[in-house]
């Protein structure tokens, strides 16, 4: 069995992607520090697959203890690397936690993987990297615009120092993976998205609400110069996305990549308002929702969906789920965890 090694393992995206790498006969290892998730989802994917993953508590911070781990495991092929700060709106308010967390992180976990005998790597980037693109849909192609958000600037300095260290090292061999809007949760509704205290995402303050949790959601601006109004957005399913990863990491352990640092969109190729989720979430559910109306939000973008035409070409790949069923997953999850 082929050994990976998954940062952030535990958490929204990780942990559909560490199910997904199991399910594929791969051994997996989680690194998680528990800052921005539970160690409830190690047996929600035990549950699963059957198996459960090798599991280390580990602050990526901590340079030693990145440098330990990886000598304690050489026989690692590849790393999915998500562990990262990932909320907008906190970035604005907290940057330098962000450059901190999301930076270092990335830097010692680098030169690790520089020690291994096969370097693969696999980042966990964001459409954010495009600030407002000029165009609708985004391709890989689109300029880097100047970053909307500390969190935005974190994926770009990711993918400017990978692309650097893949430039002078040539058995080291990454792909970033250009994320929209994951949303939903596993058919199973064993995992799925666990936010710690007020979400900073559309779809669980969404889900929150519905539940009681929540006395109304906000929608920050109704003034864009959009179909009605509210933001556009790409809202990709958790296990489409996590079985992006895994097509990504057999692109690179056999040798199928065009270049040792390539670039890929994941996401439906479909935008939706702010205003069409929530109209597909009643729907769905059943329930109406209260909301209203806010300022717009600093960081926000207009709009942004994906041309998905190379993810789709060259990794044969492509979205499967659609906005509806995306959303009742999500329902199903909040009603599963509140017990309602």
């Amino acid at each position: 069995m082929k050994k990976v090694l998954v940062t952030g393992g535990l958490g929204f995206i990780g942990s559909h992607t560490v199910v997904e790498l199991q399910e594929k006969g791969y051994e997996v290892v989680v690194i998680d520090d528990l800052s921005n998730s539970s160690i409830d989802v190690l047996a929600g994917i035990t549950a699963i697959t059957g198996k459960t993953p090798i599991f280390e508590k580990l602050d990526l911070k901590e340079k030693s203890k990145v440098e330990s781990f990886f000598e304690k495991h050489q026989d690692i092929v590849g790393v999915i690397h998500f562990a990262a700060s990932k909320a907008v709106g906190e970035s604005v308010e907290k940057p330098l936690l962000y450059y901190e967390n999301n930076i270092n992180t990335l830097v010692y976990v680098l030169k690790s993987i520089l020690q291994l005998p096969t370097q693969n790597f696999i980042f966990s980037s964001s459409c954010t990297v495009y600030g407002q693109a000029d165009q609708m849909p985004i391709n890989e192609s689109a300029p880097i615009k100047l970053a909307e958000s500390p969190y935005g600037n974190t994926k770009q300095i990711g993918e400017e120092i990978i692309s650097d260290t893949c430039k002078v090292n040539e058995n080291l061999s990454a792909i970033a993976l250009r994320y929209f809007n994951p949303i939903g949760a596993h058919s199973s509704i064993k995992i799925g998205e666990l936010p710690i205290g007020v979400p900073q995402n559309l779809i669980p303050f969404i889900t929150q609400t519905a539940a009681g949790l929540r006395k109304e959601l906000s929608v920050f601006g109704n003034d864009y110069p959009t179909s009605d109004g509210t933001c556009v957005r790409d809202y990709i399913h958790v296990v489409d996305l996590a079985k992006a990863h895994v097509v990504a990491l057999e692109r690179l352990v056999g040798q199928k990549n065009a270049s040792n640092y390539e670039t890929f969109n994941v996401g439906t190729g479909t935008g939706s308002t702010v205003l069409e989720v929530i109209q597909s979430f009643e729907k769905v559910s059943g329930q109406k929702l209260n909301y209203k109306f806010a300022p717009r939000r600093e960081g926000d973008v207009i709009q942004a969906f994906a041309n998905t035409t190379k993810a789709n070409t060259e990794l044969g790949w492509k979205a499967e789920t659609n906005l509806d069923d995306a959303l009742l997953s999500a329902w199903k999850w909040e009603k599963h965890i509140r017990n309602i």
